[in-house]
C-alpha cells in the first residue's frame, strides 16, 4: 500500500506543476503585472527566461513520470527483489552529455542577448560625430536611501564622450536635479551614468527588466529604450541598510523630454514669489505699482 501512495505521490506534483503554469496568468503569478516587458531588450530576457522554463518543465515532468512509473512497476510484486548495478557507462555517459548539451545551447542562445545588454552598445557608444544623439545623459547617484537625478541643462548636446565626462566630473550651471523621479525619452535610447554615494544599491525596474549594481566609486553607463509611455516603478535590490525597503522611485517615458526638462528647471529656479516661467524683469514691472 506504501508503495501505491509513493507512486500516486510523485504522479501527482507534474500535475499541479501544469495546473499552476496554467493558471498563473490569471492569477498574476507572472512578470510584473503580467506585462510584456516595456524595453526591446526586456522583450529578448523574457524569451530566454521561458526558453529556461520549458527546458526545465520538461525534465521535472519527465524525471517524475519516469520516477512514478518505476513505484508502480515495483508495487505490482512485494515479492519480487531489488535488482541492483555497480552502474552502466553508457547511461553515465548519455545523462553527461544531454545536461552539457543542453547548457551549451543556453549559453550560445544568450550571446546576443549579453552582447547587446552589456558589449555592443558598449564598444558603439561613440560614432564617427560623436555621442549618438539619441542618448539622453543622466547622472543618477543613489544614496540611503533615495535616488538623486540629475540632468545637463535643457538644450545641452555632447559632441564626444569626452565632454560627456567632463560633465559627470562635476555639477554645472544650469543643470537640473530631481529626487525618485527619472524621465527618460519614448522609443529613443537612454543612457544613464550610475553612482552610489555611500554603499552598495542596485538599479532595479522591473517593467523594463533593468538592473545594475551602483557600485561606491565607479561611475557605471546603463542604456535602454523603452517603447511603452508611462511610469515604471524603481527599486532598489541590494540591501543597504535600515531603510532599504523605503528606497523607491520611478521612471516616467515622455513624448517631449525636453520640454518636461524645462519644466523641471522653472519649478527648480522658482524663487517662492516670481512666477515660474516669469523673467524678473518682468515680474519686478508688474509689482511696481
Amino acid at each position: 500500500m506504501s508503495r501505491i501512495f509513493w507512486c500516486l505521490f510523485f504522479t501527482v506534483w507534474p500535475i499541479i506543476a501544469i495546473v499552476v503554469c496554467a493558471i498563473s496568468p490569471a492569477m498574476d503569478w507572472a512578470f510584473p503585472g503580467n506585462r510584456e516587458a516595456a524595453t526591446p531588450l526586456g522583450q529578448r530576457i523574457d524569451d530566454l527566461f521561458y526558453l529556461i522554463l520549458g527546458i526545465v518543465t520538461v525534465a521535472f515532468i519527465g524525471t517524475m513520470v519516469a520516477l512514478a512509473y518505476v513505484l508502480w512497476k515495483g508495487s505490482k510484486n512485494e515479492d519480487e527483489k531489488g535488482w541492483f548495478s555497480h552502474g552502466s557507462h553508457n547511461l553515465e555517459v548519455i545523462w553527461t552529455i544531454v545536461p552539457a548539451g543542453v547548457l551549451l545551447f543556453i549559453a550560445l542562445y544568450q550571446i546576443d542577448v549579453w552582447a547587446i545588454y552589456r558589449v555592443r552598445e558598449h564598444e558603439n557608444r561613440d560614432t564617427v560625430n560623436g555621442p549618438r544623439p539619441s542618448h539622453l545623459v543622466a547622472e543618477v547617484t543613489a544614496r540611503q536611501f533615495e535616488w538623486r537625478i540629475r540632468y545637463p541643462k535643457p538644450g545641452t548636446k555632447f559632441k564626444t564622450y569626452k565632454e560627456i565626462k567632463a560633465w559627470l566630473a562635476k555639477p554645472h550651471a544650469g543643470d537640473v536635479y530631481a529626487v525618485n523621479k527619472l524621465f527618460v525619452h519614448l522609443n529613443r535610447e537612454t543612457l544613464i551614468y550610475l553612482k552610489s554615494g555611500d554603499v552598495q544599491h542596485a538599479f532595479f525596474v522591473p517593467d523594463l527588466r533593468v538592473k545594475q549594481d551602483a557600485m561606491p566609486g565607479q561611475s557605471i553607463d546603463v542604456w535602454f529604450t523603452v517603447n511603452k509611455s508611462g511610469k515604471f516603478n524603481l527599486t532598489c535590490a541590494e540591501l543597504c541598510g535600515w531603510g532599504h525597503y523605503k528606497m523607491r522611485g520611478e521612471v516616467e517615458a515622455v513624448e517631449d523630454l525636453e520640454a518636461r526638462l524645462r519644466e523641471l528647471k522653472a519649478l527648480q529656479d522658482f524663487d517662492g514669489v516670481t512666477p515660474p516661467g516669469t523673467a524678473p524683469a518682468e515680474a519686478s514691472e508688474e509689482a511696481t505699482p
